[in-house]
């Protein structure tokens, strides 16, 4: 018996508004696709979109604190620099 390799679904209830439910069901006719696929890709689309956000953000932030810390180790060690001269 071979093991179920789909990903459990569940069930989601949203309310959007009529004209966001006919745009859905147009763009469903012209790509030939379920609406319920249709929301599916634009919700990873997003949510693949935000984490890309931040992720970013952390290593920004990241590397911020990095230079800080390189300034900070820079200034002690400005007067060692100069002590073979």
């Amino acid at each position: 018996m071979q093991p179920n390799l789909q990903p459990k679904k569940a069930r989601l209830n949203v309310q959007i508004s009529s004209e966001l439910k006919n745009k859905l069901y147009q763009l469903s006719a012209f790509q030939g696709k379920k609406v319920s696929s249709l929301v599916r890709e634009s919700i990873e689309e997003k949510l693949t979109q935000i984490d890309k956000k931040i992720f970013e953000e952390k290593m920004k932030r990241a590397y911020q604190e990095l230079a800080q810390e390189n300034l900070k180790i820079s200034e002690d060690f400005k007067y060692v620099d100069t002590e073979n001269l």
